[in-house]
């Protein structure tokens, strides 16, 4: 070929499930949480492929199209937090991102509520603090997919609000 061009193609580089830098074993799900930044920018999910629209106002419950996993956004009324994470039933993963204060618009029903799913962090969630979470229902111990980030006006990125959390990995079909 002329000039050194190769006219060998180039291998194609193989996408794997919500773009992870590779792909999850069989007995596993893929799944990215990315909080949300400020009160500008909201939480985006994927679970499986199944994208969670990350824009403002989308901060109420959003069911995908399977009972298997929940995904949903913090909404603005506690109540109908709880009332959703109280039926969710055991095998039934929950992904949580944090958007627009989280801290100080969960009760102590909430607080609880998440720890039960295995959150480390929901009991300390304070005023602006970024979090992104996956748990499942009555685990029996602490959830390794958890990111936590404490608003400090000192370092904080945008104005007043730390910068947004990204967690992403393989979790097992069977998490019992």
């Amino acid at each position: 070929c002329p000039l050194g061009v190769s006219s060998v193609p180039s291998p194609e580089t193989k996408k794997t499930k919500c773009g992870l830098s590779k792909p999850c074993p069989s007995n596993y799900f893929a799944f990215k949480i990315c909080s949300g930044a400020a009160n500008v920018v909201g939480p985006s999910m994927c679970f499986e492929n199944q994208m969670s629209p990350g824009e403002k106002g989308n901060e109420g419950p959003s069911l995908p199209r399977g009972k298997q996993h929940p995904l949903f956004f913090l909404p603005t009324d506690a109540n109908l937090l709880v009332k959703f994470l109280k039926e969710i039933p055991r095998d039934t993963l929950v992904l949580v991102a944090s958007y627009d204060d989280p801290g100080t618009k969960m009760n102590e029903d909430l607080r609880s509520l998440f720890s039960n799913l295995g959150s480390s962090y929901a009991k300390q969630l304070g005023f602006r603090d970024s979090w992104v979470f996956l748990g499942a229902r009555d685990l029996k111990n602490k959830s390794p997919f958890e990111q936590f980030l404490k608003s400090n006006p000192e370092t904080n990125k945008y104005d007043g609000w730390p910068e947004l959390l990204e967690l992403e990995g393989c979790v097992p079909r069977k998490v019992f």
